[in-house]
């Protein structure tokens, strides 16, 4: 079977994506111009910023329930692959080891899954070189990377970032009222939320 040539990328910023009200993770491909814009739902994105930024939360989500099953079961993740593009959709595997195994196993996922697992297990992101080719653009830096001065372009990353991570905050609080069966506070939170997103305040 022919094996793809894969790139080494790394998560060069995470970053709001107006006409899907979702966000796009762009990957960088390591010694290289070429980046790779990824959309992804707001969850998905909140799974990778706090993975991004080591925030801990005082519940487990989905993203670290599952690392921790990997490690307590020893399960060793070697690396991710964005593996191939299809209509307009990426798809992913995730490659890994079984306890005491020396066979390499893998299982499809969706990137933002796999992306934000792959922070969590400290293990490496590829994307084929196809996928490259098919979907990658020459993103100018002043789009994607923050300055060292304290500029209005620095002010406003900064602004974004402490407003998306508040709208973490509502959906989790949304996610415990739901929890509690408390409806009328979860409406209340369904309400701030949806103007939060209307009035792009994370733009």
């Amino acid at each position: 079977m022919f094996k793809q040539t894969e790139k080494k990328v790394i998560i060069e910023k995470l970053m709001y994506y107006p006409p899907s009200k979702g966000y796009a993770v762009i990957l960088k491909e390591i010694d290289s111009e070429k980046k790779l814009p990824i959309i992804v739902g707001v969850f998905e994105a909140q799974a990778i910023a706090l993975a991004v930024e080591k925030i801990k939360m005082p519940r487990p989500i989905t993203h670290d329930l599952f690392t921790n099953f990997l490690l307590k079961e020893k399960i060793k993740l070697t690396k991710i692959v964005i593996s191939d593009l299809i209509d307009g959709t990426f798809f992913a595997n995730i490659f890994y080891y079984k306890k005491d195994s020396d066979v390499l196993n893998q299982i499809d996922s969706r990137p933002s899954d796999a992306i934000a697992i792959a922070l969590r297990m400290k293990c490496d992101i590829f994307v084929t070189e196809k996928v490259m080719k098919a979907a990658s653009q020459i993103i100018p830096d002043f789009i994607t990377k923050p300055v060292n001065t304290n500029s209005n372009k620095e002010i406003k990353e900064s602004k974004e970032k402490d407003t998306l991570y508040r709208l973490f905050q509502l959906q989790e609080k949304l996610q415990n009222a739901i929890d509690e069966e408390n409806y009328e506070e979860a409406a209340k939170l369904r309400d701030q939320i949806s103007d939060f997103e209307d009035n792009k305040n994370i733009n």
